[in-house]
C-alpha cells in the first residue's frame, strides 16, 4: 500500500532535515552525549549531597562546552588542518608559561590564571594529534623512519613539559593521543614491538631518577592497597567496597552510603564511577559502558568514512583518546590500574576536561558532516 505525504508533512520533514544539515550535527552521537550529561546531573546531585550549587556550576560548563562543540562542527576539516601548527605552538607556549607563572594547587603547578583558571595541558590533547596528523598527511603513509622520529619529537616536547608540572595522568593522555595517530597511519608492528621493549627497559631508570615519591606511592598502593588501609590505600579500598555493595541491581538512586557518609573521597570527581556502581549495580554499569561503547563505535565509523588522510587520522586519534579516558578512570576505580587524576568522561564534576572532550566531538561532527560528494 502506497502512503502519500501531505504537503505540510513534507514541508516539516524537509525543514528539519535542512536544519540538521545546516547545524552539521551528528544526531546519533548527540543523543549518546546527552544521555551521559543526564546521568552526570543525576550522579552529581546524589554524590554531592543534593547541593544545587554544584549542579548549577556544572550546568554552565556543560552549556559552554555544547556551544563550543556546535561552533567547531560548523568549521570545515581543512580549517583545522590549516591551523594545526599555530594551535600546537600556542599550547606549547602556554605550557611553558605554566612552569614560569602558573598557579600552584595541591602540590602541582598546572593552572594559568587570566581572569579565570584553566589547564593549558588540556589543549594539547587536541593540538598534539592535530599537529601529528597534519605532518603525516603531507608524507607517505605508512610513515618512514625519519618521519616517525619527527612525530615523536612533536609528541615528547609537550609531554615532558606536562610531566614537569607534575601531571603524569594528563601527560600519558597527551602522549597516547599523538601515538594513536601513528598507529592509525599504519605504523609497522615491528616499530611498535621495539617501542614496547624500549619503554620496558627504560622503566627502572624512570622509576629511580624521574618519578616523584607520591607517584611511587601510587604504584605501590596499586600493587598492595591493604599495606596502608587507613592511609595511601584508603581511596581504592573504599572504592571497591562501594562497587561491591551495589551488587547486581544496585541500592537505588541517592541510596549510596560510601559517599553520603564521607567514606569515599573525591566522590564527585575521580571516583564517581564507584558511586554509580553502588547505586545502579552491575546492570547499571553495563548500561553505562554500552553508551560509551556506542560513542566509540560511532566515532570509529566517522573516522573510517572520513575523506582525506588528515581527517581520518585526527578522527581516529580523538576516539582513541576518549577510549583511554574511559578505560583509565574505570580501571583505577576498580583497582586494575594505579590511581591517576583522570575524571570519568562527561560524568565527573569538572570544567576543562569537559570543554576538551566536547571540542573533540565537535571536530568529529565537522569531519562527518562536511564530506563532499565524490564523482562516481
Amino acid at each position: 500500500m502506497q502512503v502519500e505525504l501531505r504537503p505540510e508533512q513534507f514541508h516539516k520533514q524537509s525543514f528539519s532535515g535542512n536544519l540538521l544539515r545546516k547545524l552539521h550535527i551528528d544526531i546519533p552521537l548527540l543523543i549518546a552525549l546527552f544521555i551521559l550529561l543526564i546521568l552526570s546531573f543525576m550522579m552529581l546531585y546524589s554524590s554531592g549531597n543534593q547541593e544545587w550549587g554544584l549542579i548549577i556550576r556544572q550546568s554552565s560548563r556543560m552549556g559552554g562546552s555544547c556551544v563550543l562543540m556546535i561552533f567547531l562542527a560548523q568549521l570545515e576539516p581543512r580549517q583545522f588542518q590549516r591551523y594545526s601548527i599555530p594551535f600546537y605552538i600556542l599550547g606549547v607556549c602556554l605550557l611553558i608559561a605554566v612552569l614560569i607563572i602558573g598557579d600552584v594547587g595541591k602540590g602541582a603547578q598546572r593552572w594559568l590564571n587570566i581572569g579565570f583558571r584553566f589547564q593549558p595541558s588540556e589543549m594539547l590533547k587536541i593540538s598534539t594529534p592535530m599537529m601529528v596528523a597534519w605532518y603525516l598527511a603531507g608524507h607517505e603513509i605508512p610513515p618512514k623512519w625519519k618521519h616517525i622520529v619527527t612525530v615523536l619529537a612533536f609528541i615528547m616536547f609537550p609531554t615532558v613539559l606536562i610531566v614537569r608540572q607534575p601531571d603524569l595522568g594528563t601527560s600519558l593522555l597527551v602522549a597516547s593521543s599523538g601515538l594513536s595517530v601513528l598507529y592509525f597511519a599504519g605504523l609497522s608492528w615491528r616499530y611498535l614491538f621495539s617501542a614496547v621493549v624500549g619503554l620496558s627497559a627504560f622503566t627502572p631508570v624512570y622509576w629511580h631518577y624521574f618519578m616523584r615519591s607520591y607517584q611511587k606511592d601510587r604504584v605501590n598502593t596499586f600493587l598492595n592497597p591493604e599495606s596502608d588501609p587507613m592511609g595511601k590505600g584508603y581511596h581504592i579500598i573504599q572504592s571497591k567496597i562501594a562497587i561491591g555493595s551495589g551488587g547486581v541491581s544496585g541500592k537505588g538512586w541517592q541510596e549510596n552510603t560510601q559517599s553520603q557518609l564521607d567514606f569515599l573521597p573525591e566522590s564527585s570527581t575521580d571516583f564517581i564511577f564507584a558511586v554509580f556502581a553502588e547505586e545502579f549495580g552491575l546492570l547499571g554499569c553495563l548500561g553505562l559502558l554500552a553508551v560509551y561503547l556506542f560513542i566509540i563505535a560511532r566515532g570509529l565509523y566517522i573516522a573510517v568514512q572520513a575523506q582525506g588522510t588528515y581527517s581520518r587520522l585526527l578522527a581516529g586519534s580523538l576516539v582513541c583518546t576518549f577510549f583511554i579516558y574511559v578505560f583509565v578512570n574505570i580501571g583505577m576505580v576498580i583497582g586494575i590500574l594505579p590511581v591517576v587524576g583522570i575524571p570519568l568522561p562527561l560524568i565527573s564534576y569538572g570544567g576543562t576536561s569537559m570543554v576538551t572532550l566536547f571540542a573533540g566531538f565537535g571536530i568529529l561532527m565537522s569531519i562527518h558532516t562536511h564530506k563532499k560528494v565524490l564523482p562516481s
